[in-house]
This record gives C-alpha cells, structure tokens and sequence, in this order.
C-alpha cells in the first residue's frame, strides 16, 4: 500500500499543486539537470529539450502531451499512486503512459519505491519523444495486455532492465537511458561508476531470467548497443522468449531476499 494519493485533476485536465511541491520539484529539476547532462544517453537529452519542463513549477499533464502527441503519437495520463499490472499494460498498449499525480515528501526526496510524478515525467517523458523507444515500450504493452498472469513477471523484468534501469553505448562511452536511474541522483552516478556493479551487454535470455529488487541500488545493468537495438527487440517474438524464459528457471539473485514483496 501506498502512502501517497494522487491528487485530483480537474474537468480542464489540471492539478492544483502547492507551493510545497512546485519548490519540491525547482529542487529535484535543479539537482538532477547536471547530473543528466553528463551522464544520459544523447536520445534522452534531446527529449528533455523537445519537452522543455518548467524549472520553477510542476508541470501540467497538457503541456507533456502537447510534445508526446504529435511527436511520437503518445500522451500521459493520470492515475492512482499505484495501479494493477491490467491497467498498466492496457494503458501502454493504448500509447498512453500512467502518471501519477504526486509528488514525494521532503522527507523521501533522494528515494521512494513509488513511482511519483517526477520520477515518470522527468525520468520517462523524453525518451517517449524517441521513436524506436516510444515503439517498443507500445509494442511491451500489447504483449503484456495480451499474456497470460504467470508469464508477466517475466515481462516486467524486461520493462525493468530497460526503460527503468537500462544503459547504452554511445560511442565508446556508456550512458543512462533508464527512468528509475535518471530520476535518481544516487543511482545516476552508481549505475556507470560504482564498483562492484555488473554491467553485462544486453542478452535477452539473461533479462528475462534476471531477479531484481526495487529498494535497493542495483547490483547489475544491461547494456544496449544503442537505442536502435530496443526497436529490434520488439521485431523478436518477445513471448517465446518469455516461455523459454520461463522453462530455463531464475538465475539465482544476486542480492539477500529482505522481504519477498520487493523480489521479482
């Protein structure tokens, strides 16, 4: 369960934001822009400029889609702080990205296992301005929206070593396209310069087979050769991976279990 709630949106699609979370939001914007600057991948930076989110404000869900829309054929839409694996699926499949609509306390500003607003708009909404991600994350939710219970597990493994905690090549060096790291200062630097981290080529079986935790740094990364290679994986015929995946069994995590809610 949540402790956040998102706010209401009114009938002219807008949030009432407060003073608090506009000065909330100045702050994350301020202490990450330098750090993506350096550290994410050309095809984010380029999005985040198409977007050209307020510094001194929230931003309103109109003014993401007014980009999203023509761009890439995508909007946001607004949602409860924590929806089921249905919903989730059949928005993606419908091109529409959830969003909730709110914002993390102070006292949770440097981590929260929620995703807030900052975190999907800041950390996703620009590589959904890049085609060929915009494609695979459409195509992720068709089969998602399509796949039997048991099988979404392993999907959501694919969603989380990619458009959450993915990295790429970019020349000869390595950059962040991932949400859940560029979101976060912490995880930004760790995820290229921590020691002791795996950071593996990009191998689907690998993927599938990989256990993750969401309250903890990461222990490993998967690298694309570049953007392009995500519009090649949605080519694959995703669901037999999947079912193959599943017929190899997990490969033993590479974390302690604290609590079995936070494994998957």
């Amino acid at each position: 369960m949540s402790q956040y709630h998102s706010k209401a949106v009114d009938e002219d699609g807008l949030v009432a934001w407060s003073r608090e979370e506009d000065a909330i939001w100045h702050d994350l914007m301020e202490r990450q822009l330098s750090l993506v600057q350096t550290h994410a991948c050309q095809e984010y930076l380029s999005g985040l400029t198409r977007l050209n989110l307020p510094r001194d404000r929230v931003p309103q869900l109109a003014e993401i889609n007014q980009v999203l829309l023509p761009t890439t054929g995508w909007q946001v839409e607004p949602v409860a702080a924590l929806i089921s694996f249905d919903r989730f699926f059949q928005l993606l499949a419908h091109r529409r990205f959830p969003v909730a609509t709110f914002l993390r306390s102070r006292a949770e500003f440097d981590y929260l296992q929620e995703p807030d607003f900052f975190h999907e708009v800041f950390g996703h909404c620009a590589m959904l301005t890049n085609p060929n991600f915009a494609h695979f994350t459409h195509v992720y939710g068709q089969l998602g929206h399509a796949a039997k219970p048991e099988l979404r597990a392993y999907l959501a493994r694919l969603y989380w070593f990619t458009v959450e905690f993915g990295l790429v090549n970019e020349g000869d060096q390595l950059k962040v396209y991932g949400g859940g790291i560029l979101s976060s200062p912490g995880e930004t630097q760790a995820a290229l310069s921590a020691m002791g981290v795996q950071r593996e080529a990009f191998n689907i079986n690998r993927v599938l087979r990989t256990p993750y935790r969401i309250d903890i740094m990461q222990p490993i990364y998967f690298v694309l050769r570049d953007i392009d290679q995500l519009y090649q994986l949605s080519k694959l015929d995703l669901m037999a991976e999947v079912e193959r995946a599943a017929l190899d069994g997990l490969y033993p995590p590479l974390f302690s279990a604290k609590e079995f809610d936070h494994v998957q």
